[in-house]
């Protein structure tokens, strides 16, 4: 039911006739208003000092409110608004209300900020288009074949340092590779306990092109590598090489076992937002590489309390940025 603000003139009828004494459903007659609404008038507008009505007041009062709320308004579409840029960064909901919960900014909900998100895509808006959609689960292969080759000598991953399990260092980084239409395709190294991660463009999936555009990714901040874990992908079959040109030693799951790296698994799931299945890499860059990369590492995490995986890799000493 809509709700007519009383006007200026009504409450000044109002004060004349409570001072003819005029019964509340008396004034409420005359003006075709209701009784409770004459009441909440005379109740909410009181003169401080002795509790009557006087109609200058009365409207003083309810400019006032008026322009309380009209600021409100303005606050709250202010706040829709930032969210609304997080959310074409491709921030979820639930980083948006907990990195301004964490950062002492906007006290908004992540429900709130996914009821914007169902008004603007019933306006036609594209907002609901940056959302993280589901990912089919992949199915374990109980006992399937390694069909990609052998390497002899390889470090498996039960070999690795306790801490590189528990997190409990920086510096033990995950490597995978993420395949384009065609041969164009590119390499991914995230970071376990931080999620940062790097991103690398090759012109194919082969030992040589893994191995140049690994050595360059390493390069920029040598120091941050402590231990690096691969799948049993034949472009990491060339991983003596990178070992004897950064000194960085390498691991390898079990054929198969893509949980045991579970962190690159959900970064090459964030990474598929911009480099969707299907689409020909060949025109991506390392400038565009290096961009996406940016988003995802100052995008803030839940696990982190909504920091971002740049400022947890550089509050490690050996995980510091080099400029």
């Amino acid at each position: 039911m809509n709700y007519n603000h009383l006007s200026e003139e009504e409450r000044y009828r109002i004060g004349a006739l409570r001072i003819e004494r005029k019964s509340l459903s008396g004034i409420a007659r005359h003006l075709g208003r209701s009784a409770s609404t004459v009441s909440r008038e005379l109740k909410r507008n009181r003169y401080p000092t002795d509790g009557h009505y006087r109609a200058f007041h009365a409207q003083s009062m309810a400019k006032a409110r008026r322009s309380r709320s009209r600021r409100g308004r303005r606050i709250a579409e202010d706040v829709r608004s930032k969210a609304e840029l997080l959310l074409r960064d491709d921030w979820s909901p639930e980083q948006i209300s907990g990195h301004w919960a964490a950062t002492g900014g906007a006290k908004v909900s992540h429900e709130t900020i996914y009821g914007w998100v169902w008004e603007d895509k019933a306006a036609g808006g594209t907002l609901w288009r940056h959302l993280r959609g589901s990912r089919k689960k992949r199915r374990k292969r109980y006992g399937a074949y390694d069909s990609r080759g052998r390497l002899a000598g390889k470090r498996m991953i039960t070999e690795r340092p306790p801490e590189v399990e528990m997190r409990e260092t920086t510096g033990h980084w995950e490597v995978d590779t993420v395949h384009g239409a065609g041969k164009h395709s590119v390499v991914t190294l995230v970071e376990r306990r931080s999620g940062y991660v790097e991103i690398g463009k090759i012109a194919a999936v082969t030992v040589e092109e893994t191995n140049r555009s690994m050595v360059g990714l390493i390069g920029r901040n040598l120091r941050g590598y402590a231990t690096i874990t691969a799948d049993n992908g034949a472009e990491f079959h060339g991983y003596r090489l990178l070992e004897t040109v950064t000194g960085v030693p390498f691991y390898f799951a079990h054929p198969h076992h893509s949980w045991e790296r579970g962190t690159n698994e959900n970064t090459n799931g964030l990474i598929r937002q911009y480099l969707p299945k299907g689409r020909d890499l060949r025109t991506l860059t390392q400038s565009d590489c290096d961009r996406i990369a940016g988003i995802l590492n100052s995008r803030p995490r839940k696990r982190h309390n909504y920091r971002t995986p740049k400022e947890v890799f550089n509050e490690s000493s050996n995980g510091a940025l080099q400029s």
